[in-house]
């Protein structure tokens, strides 16, 4: 089996709202064709346009290449060795970052290929399932009022989530307003749900953030993610070691080589890898096992389209210890219709799919309606 074409699809909502962090407003979707009539589908939750440069661009020289122009002509069933491949091809330019991420939609995408060929799951590649189905949380933005994130938290924990996160919107503005904001989220969820906070790099200094992680300890928040810079890692250990609430984040770094940095410089409770940023699959399951051994939870982050949670199910599946899906609930058409038989959350719980490869089917006039081409 060889590869025959790769191609970077940039998916675009009509009007984007570039004042929210809301990565559901576009995407870019790959798709890997083979010879044998197999195509794989991969995602990458970044700047779709950067991303396809990255993928279409000709090569330069032996290490800086175009990462389509690397993978033509090539088995797709050797996984590991074309992330290699990817990697070294692309090391002039990439090595972290958007390179990487890159690399991570079609790294998706040749699980995908392997698994329908061998007419097996995903999660079968990687070892097998430990589980079936998992809790899968509520991922949603903080509204900007008190009674706009009590309504709203009232609101899905009625449909059934043990657990939700808030996260961006207002956080940081206003450390009165924070504390308004949590404790409205814990009045609308109730006593039994767990509740996350995204912070968004909201909180100015370490300093800042353990002010406020105490003063919000009092509303049992799961975890804290992410309320520094991804590259303040000494400010994440001051906090870390500082107070008793977990401390999560991770979604914007790639490789294994960032993820070992959060543990042992920043003393992270809980790795969050994007799966379509942080290498892809081969690389997710690298982290995870890193994560397991030294002691730490890995959630990875999944807030784009039905591609990511699929993909993210999988891994999740064969995990020693899974204790979340991140289950975006904004109602984007990306996120709710891109594809055809998307993860579906029951009682809280999310079902591992069982189809070969990733196991999902994009809607094809979704794909053609929000095509964009500059």
């Amino acid at each position: 089996m060889r590869i025959t074409e790769v191609e970077a699809i940039v998916l675009r909502m009509p009007e984007i709202d570039v004042s929210a962090a809301d990565s559901t407003q576009d995407a870019l979707v790959v798709r890997v064709h083979t010879d044998a009539g197999i195509t794989g589908v991969g995602e990458v939750d970044a700047s779709p346009t950067v991303v396809k440069a990255i993928i279409d661009a000709p090569p330069s020289h032996a290490i800086s290449s175009g990462l389509r122009e690397l993978l033509l002509g090539e088995d797709p069933r050797d996984i590991e060795r074309l992330w290699d491949r990817m990697y070294q091809g692309s090391i002039f330019y990439g090595r972290r970052g958007v390179g990487v991420m890159a690399m991570s939609g079609l790294d998706i995408a040749l699980y995908d290929i392997l698994g329908k060929a061998l007419e097996v799951p995903a999660y079968r590649l990687m070892g097998g399932a430990r589980r079936s189905s998992l809790p899968a949380y509520a991922s949603t933005l903080m509204p900007d009022t008190p009674d706009e994130a009590e309504a709203h938290a009232r609101e899905v924990a009625a449909q059934g989530f043990g657990a939700i996160k808030f996260g961006w919107g207002p956080f940081g503005r206003d450390a009165d307003l924070d504390e308004e904001l949590v404790a409205a989220v814990r009045r609308g969820a109730g006593e039994g749900v767990d509740i996350m906070l995204d912070i968004g790099f909201g909180w100015r200094d370490a300093e800042h953030a353990i002010a406020m992680t105490r003063r919000l300890a009092r509303y049992r928040p799961r975890w804290i993610e992410e309320p520094l810079p991804p590259d303040d890692v000494e400010g994440y250990a001051r906090l870390a070691d500082a107070v008793d609430v977990p401390i999560a984040a991770g979604e914007e770094n790639t490789t294994r080589f960032e993820f070992a940095e959060l543990i042992e410089r920043g003393h992270l409770d809980v790795l969050q890898p994007d799966i379509s940023r942080c290498g892809g699959l081969t690389e997710a399951r690298r982290i995870a096992a890193m994560a397991h051994s030294r002691g730490r939870v890995c959630v990875p982050h999944a807030w784009s389209t039905g591609i990511i949670s699929a993909a993210s199910l999988h891994l999740l599946a064969t995990l020693p210890v899974a204790p979340y899906l991140e289950y975006c609930i904004r109602p984007n058409p990306l996120n709710t219709g891109l594809v055809r038989n998307p993860v579906v959350v029951e009682g809280g719980r999310a079902a591992v799919p069982q189809a070969p490869g990733l196991g999902i089917t994009l809607d094809e006039a979704e794909l053609a309606r929000f095509a964009w081409d500059a």
